[in-house]
């Protein structure tokens, strides 16, 4: 995903969600733009000494627990 995509306005990033073909790419872009953000700070802009799916990992688990509970509905038990 793209940085602007993922920082633009809530309607733009709902309309990319939707043609998005990526369970992950959907449910983040359907987050609300504060979530979004903090995946780009801590995600994308993190600590370059660990390896992006690390960092990834650990937003997860720092998330509210509604947010975590969304992913695993909506990318893992969805895509099965």
């Amino acid at each position: 995903m793209q940085r602007r995509v993922l920082l633009a306005p809530s309607g733009v990033a709902r309309a990319a969600a939707r043609a998005s073909g990526d369970r992950r790419a959907r449910w983040m872009l359907s987050q609300p733009l504060r979530v979004r953000r903090s995946f780009v700070r801590d995600v994308l802009d993190g600590d370059g000494s660990l390896p992006v799916d690390r960092r990834q990992e650990i937003w997860m688990l720092r998330q509210p627990q509604a947010v975590r509970e969304s992913y695993v509905r909506d990318v893992l038990e969805e895509g099965g």
